[in-house]
């Protein structure tokens, strides 16, 4: 068990994590993250690091990775003490803190700021044969460096914006790409959607719409897969080395459900404190919920501001809320 009691305790390493970590060190505060993946950065690192994000104020347009990596620099100027590869179990107040329970210890906080997004992405399966045989042997539900898919044959399967996102990358990398979806029309980007008929067009990818996989076969790894016509019933028998799926992530909140917290929806409750129902705890980012919420990156950083601030008084009830502009700061100096 780690005595040490840290000020304020950010459970989640992505953006909004991020954001609030470097907010909190800023306010001279003793900080920790805990994050259950390997890596910070979130979704941004773990699901699409090579997809361009065009939202973040002062970035014109910016690679996810190179976004994450500029967050993780900006939180970790103050030496935040980070913990990844671990998931907060439970949470107690205790007297004047907080005792966090993880599956490789316990950790003291005297305030905590919730910043899990949608809390963990398990990606939705395919319900076939195969599939569970050849994960991470060659299907995979992620992407993390186009240039390993050089002269594969590749079959994504989706219709929102991920497959046609990676079917659209990845063309220019791959032998051959197929993309399957099981009706024609797409839940994507109306500017995406016309590049898709652009490289069908080209026979850049071989689209198979009304098409859904029946099986997936090989030895160690992948070598074939079966897709059917869901109009006919008639097979087709593809070959291939990878089977990307991108068919959406069933949001859960774990053991955050939990810990007392006001949830709705799988999301938690907040005031325009971003204080939760709990004395202590505050929350920001995808996974808290308000009357005209937006799930955008840059209101996560919005949110984690006012999250850390409110977090920082209650530590220290004579510190202000509002700290004034960062130029000012003698800690920049």
């Amino acid at each position: 068990m780690d005595d040490t009691i840290r000020d304020i305790t950010i459970i989640g390493g992505g953006p909004t994590g991020l954001f609030a970590a470097f907010y909190a060190g800023m306010r001279g505060k003793s900080t920790r993250i805990i994050d259950s993946l390997p890596e910070l950065g979130g979704q941004l690192t773990a699901l699409y690091p090579e997809k361009d994000v065009f939202d973040v104020g002062g970035f014109p347009r910016v690679l996810a990775k190179d976004l994450a990596k500029n967050l993780s620099e900006q939180a970790l100027q103050f030496d935040p003490e980070v913990i990844l590869d671990e998931q907060v179990r439970t949470v107690e107040w205790r007297e004047d803190h907080f005792l966090l329970t993880c599956r490789g210890g316990e950790y003291r906080t005297r305030a905590l700021v919730v910043a899990g997004g949608k809390g963990a992405f398990d990606p939705m399966k395919l319900e076939v044969p195969g599939y569970d045989e050849f994960l991470h042997r060659g299907v995979e539900y992620a992407v993390k460096d186009p240039a390993g898919y050089a002269g594969k044959k590749v079959v994504v399967v989706g219709g929102g914006d991920s497959a046609l996102d990676w079917a659209l990358i990845l063309k220019d990398h791959a032998e051959r790409l197929t993309l399957v979806h099981r009706r024609d029309g797409w839940r994507a980007h109306e500017a995406t959607i016309r590049l898709l008929d652009e490289a069908v067009s080209a026979g850049e990818i071989d689209l198979r719409t009304f098409h859904e996989v029946r099986e997936i076969r090989g030895s160690d790894v992948v070598g074939e897969v079966t897709i059917f016509d869901n109009r006919t019933d008639e097979d087709t028998v593809l070959e291939a080395d990878v089977v990307l799926t991108f068919l959406g992530f069933k949001p859960d909140l774990g053991p955050i459900k939990n810990w007392g917290l006001e949830v709705e929806k799988n999301r938690i409750k907040v005031d325009a404190l971003m204080a939760t129902n709990v004395p202590g705890i505050y929350a920001a980012g995808d996974v808290v919920d308000y009357l005209g919420k937006l799930d955008l990156i840059a209101t996560g950083f919005a949110e984690a501001a006012v999250a850390v601030n409110n977090a920082v008084h209650f530590v220290d009830p004579d510190a202000r809320v509002n700290p004034g502009h960062s130029t000012n700061m003698k800690v920049f100096k």
